[in-house]
């Protein structure tokens, strides 16, 4: 078995997105201490061009996969690829993003593989040869250490948690096209419908913004839209509000909603649930408004604002985009 890294790069409209680049950089760290190399794999069709660009994050070989039977994800046939390709190159460890797709082929790639699998890593260290990942557990109220003993080593890593290397335009990467034999599949997608607009994805997003109940109507979410757009932020959504339908499920931050770790992350008018917090606990910085003190959301809170959010969100948009103008 090789002391090689391989890296899932996830394809969104024919490029990587940014979790990509960030494990790409992760994994070439932990391949250095292994005495191996950082791969990618890439599925998909039409995805020629994306080989260059992962060998400027550190790719130093590229698989691809290009068929038309893999331009949408299928578990299915994502995991037969997948599992051929580790068995013949035999990685010590194979990465793949803590994202919706990741969180659905990782589990099924490694009950194939009969490994072990550590699902939303914030940290990885090696000792005396074996690899050690650091997860947290329990909504977030604990830091679990867990060893991993069966090669490959599998791992899913938290978005935004990890930087990604500079981009070098001189790297180049061997580029190596493998079988793109995705078997039966039983379930395919029909259509993929795109929601309108240029919104920023949650979890990958520098600065979010998001709103709760304080809110009051879901006429004043504009507010929170307001400020996100002023700080070119994306916007989330605590439960309470997307179980009063003010937002789709996909704005929810929290343990059964999106976990995200941007720079910046700014509440309004949430009161800080622990199923809220497990969502957003790990953001470098959290800043929040809510009128009441006592709110859990300020325990973790980095900078709290005790003030009615009708009166401070318009004066953080005003002074917001005075310093955007002069910038």
């Amino acid at each position: 078995m090789s002391n090689d890294v391989l890296v899932l790069a996830e394809i969104r409209d024919g490029a990587p997105k940014k979790i990509s680049f960030e494990m790409l950089g992760e994994g070439q760290r932990i391949a250095d201490q292994l005495g191996g190399r950082a791969h990618a794999v890439a599925l998909g069709h039409g995805i020629g061009d994306v080989a260059a660009t992962l060998a400027q994050y550190g790719a130093q070989k590229v698989f691809l996969a290009d068929d038309p039977s893999l331009e949408d994800y299928t578990a299915e046939g994502y995991t037969n690829v997948l599992a051929n390709l580790i068995k013949q190159t035999e990685p010590a460890l194979v990465l793949l993003g803590a994202t919706t797709t990741g969180k659905d082929l990782a589990p099924r790639l490694a009950a194939r593989l009969a490994v072990g699998l550590a699902s939303d890593c914030t940290g990885f260290t090696l000792q005396d040869g074996e690899l050690l990942v650091t997860r947290p557990i329990y909504a977030g109220k604990a830091i679990a250490t867990v060893k991993e003993e069966v090669r490959p080593y599998m791992a899913t890593i938290r978005p935004n948690i990890f930087s990604a290397p500079e981009p070098d335009t001189s790297r180049e990467a061997t580029v190596e096209n493998i079988p793109a034999d995705a078997g039966q599949i039983r379930a395919k997608v029909v259509e993929m419908i795109k929601e309108a607009g240029d919104r920023i994805e949650l979890t990958e997003a520098d600065i979010v913004v998001s709103g709760g109940r304080g809110l009051k109507a879901p006429e004043n979410f504009a507010l929170v839209e307001e400020l996100a757009g002023v700080l070119g932020a994306a916007v989330g959504a605590s439960r309470a509000v997307v179980d009063a339908g003010w937002k789709d499920h996909s704005y929810q931050v929290g343990q059964t909603g999106k976990v995200v770790t941007p720079t910046l992350y700014i509440a309004c008018g949430i009161s800080g649930a622990i199923q809220h917090l497990a969502g957003m606990k790990t953001s470098r910085y959290i800043v929040a408004v809510n009128k009441d003190p006592e709110a859990p959301i300020f325990k973790v809170a980095d900078y709290g604002i005790v003030g009615d959010l009708f009166k401070v969100v318009p004066v953080l948009v005003e002074e917001f985009g005075k310093m955007k103008a002069e910038a």
